[in-house]
């Protein structure tokens, strides 16, 4: 149940555009970071697994908090959580703006991170509420779009407010942005809430966002303190065991943040496979990229961002078209089609010599366009692959799965680069010579976060260079890494999906439609 509606069109443009303006700053602040984190480390210094943090905080509580967001915006209020969320968003962005130290940014993109959940929930959920029927799909086809936009120029306008300003304009501008959703949206947004909702479940989120803390933060010290290593281990172990309370909670509990028996549908396993295989094959490039070409390749942060549009770009068009092809396909060949086709833009991508950044031009244009077909559909298809009465907790079940996936993605990636360079360093020196095992591994890790300098200097004897060209086969084999992980998902997409069922494929009416498009997280 929702609150009655009042008269309230004269203030429905104003509340779109307040969540469109707040919802383009979340993938702005997801890439924005990573554009920026060079920068933030030459000013303040910090170890390289502090500075995977700035990246790996935010996503880490993003994705952690999406369920428990949800749960909330329909206890306590769409508007209210709103509000809160972009509030936060703002505060968290300014202190981020006057962060003395690396530690301090860290914990600023978790605050950060958590008010971007709050938003995105409290946002689609009042989106929902204020429109009805067409209207209703136009406005978060409008949101999408500008998740869309977030995503193609986002680290071009990080680049260049790190080039003209310094890296802490980026946090200037998103506590721009937030402050005038706040204004344009609050005062006119209606208050609505579900009447019949229960609250947060308090034991599931705790045990949810523990597993997903620990398992991320194994992830971020293997590669330091070794894979075997007490430290790691009991890490790995914690997260196990915390998973499995979660699944123990959920199953009892009278309405269940993730409810299990969704997972009965072969198509809805299908479907959770498109955000893993677009987290391998596109959004840690977003990362990893920028990376590569401010810290190893030398590029400024303006070119480097020039150079990701063609990454980004196809995300404004192929989405759409993606949606027209299922006139004459099925929505599981199109998708499956576009990760194989984005697999070949890797392959692509891994024979780009590193130092030509002009080479990774068209493996970025294939890379997006494949990318670009599923991401168009599979937030319709999160939904049309379940009994409608049971489509809003398909959306929440979806949204994790992205935003959580993503953070996951990007410390097993980061991981495994550092491994794979940790590896290279030490064929390059003779065991004569050769640094202490820790160096060796900081070393490695400065190499994936880009900062080439910093390697060096621990690293006497070796040239620039080889540490480049070490980089090269290193980033050549996780190319390899993410094919294969991209093909296997599209193996699965193309097994559950290519084919309708009636059973596991009820068509979409009203209430399907209505529920679609409260998922509209890009990144």
């Amino acid at each position: 149940m929702t609150n009655p509606p009042h008269s309230r069109d004269r203030g429905r443009p104003s509340v779109l555009l307040a969540v469109c303006l707040a919802a383009i700053i979340l993938p702005m602040s997801f890439s924005g970071g990573a554009v920026a984190t060079p920068a933030i480390g030459r000013a303040l210094g910090g170890d390289a697994t502090a500075l995977n943090w700035i990246t790996n905080a935010f996503m880490l509580t993003f994705g952690g908090f999406q369920m428990a967001a949800g749960a909330l915006a329909d206890a306590f209020g769409r508007k209210r959580l709103f509000v809160a969320g972009v509030a936060l968003f703002a505060a968290a962005s300014l202190a981020l703006a006057l962060a003395p130290s690396v530690l301090v940014i860290d914990l600023g993109r978790a605050v950060q991170g958590v008010a971007a959940a709050a938003t995105l929930a409290g946002g689609g959920a009042a989106l929902a509420q204020e429109f009805e029927g067409r209207a209703r799909t136009r406005a978060f086809s409008l949101l999408g779009t500008t998740f869309g936009i977030g995503l193609a120029f986002g680290p071009l306008l990080a680049g260049s407010l790190v080039a003209a300003l310094g890296w802490r304009a980026v946090f200037v501008s998103t506590t721009v942005v937030a402050l005038l959703a706040l204004a344009f949206g609050a005062p006119r947004m209606r208050e609505s809430r579900d009447l019949d909702a229960t609250g947060l479940d308090w034991l599931g989120t705790a045990t949810f966002t523990g597993a997903l803390s620990l398992f991320t933060f194994a992830l971020i010290q293997a590669p330091e303190n070794g894979w075997t290593s007490p430290l790691v281990v009991g890490l790995f172990a914690a997260a196990a065991l915390a998973a499995a309370i979660f699944v123990a909670v959920e199953a009892r509990v009278a309405r269940p943040m993730l409810d299990l028996s969704l997972f009965r549908y072969p198509r809805f396993v299908g479907v959770q496979a498109l955000p893993i295989a677009t987290c391998y094959c596109y959004i840690v490039l977003l990362v990893l990229l920028p990376l590569r070409f401010i810290g190893v390749e030398a590029m400024s942060e303006v070119d480097a961002g020039l150079l990701m549009l063609a990454l980004s770009l196809p995300m404004l068009v192929v989405p759409s078209i993606a949606a027209t092809l299922v006139r004459w396909f099925s929505p599981g060949v199109i998708s499956g089609a576009g990760l194989l086709i984005a697999a070949a833009g890797l392959f692509l991508l891994g024979r780009a010599e590193v130092g030509d950044g002009t080479a990774t031009v068209v493996p970025m244009l294939v890379i997006g366009l494949g990318a670009g077909l599923p991401w168009g559909l599979m937030d319709g298809l999160s939904v049309s692959v379940v009994p409608t009465e049971r489509a809003g907790m398909a959306t929440g079940i979806f949204s994790t799965t992205r935003v959580a996936g993503e953070g996951v993605a990007l410390a097993l990636v980061s991981a495994i680069l550092a491994d794979l360079m940790q590896a290279r360093i030490g064929g390059l020196l003779p065991d004569e010579a050769a640094p202490a095992a820790g160096r060796i591994a900081e070393a490695a890790a400065r190499i994936a976060t880009g900062d080439v300098s910093r390697a060096l200097s621990l690293l006497p004897g070796i040239s620039r260079d080889q540490l480049v060209h070490s980089y090269a086969d290193a980033f050549r084999i996780l190319i390899y890494v993410l094919i294969a992980i991209t093909v296997v998902s599209a193996i699965v997409v193309l097994a559950c999906l290519a084919r309708a069922s009636d059973r596991d494929a009820p068509a979409p009416d009203a209430a399907t439609t209505a529920s679609a498009p409260l998922d509209c997280d890009p990144a």
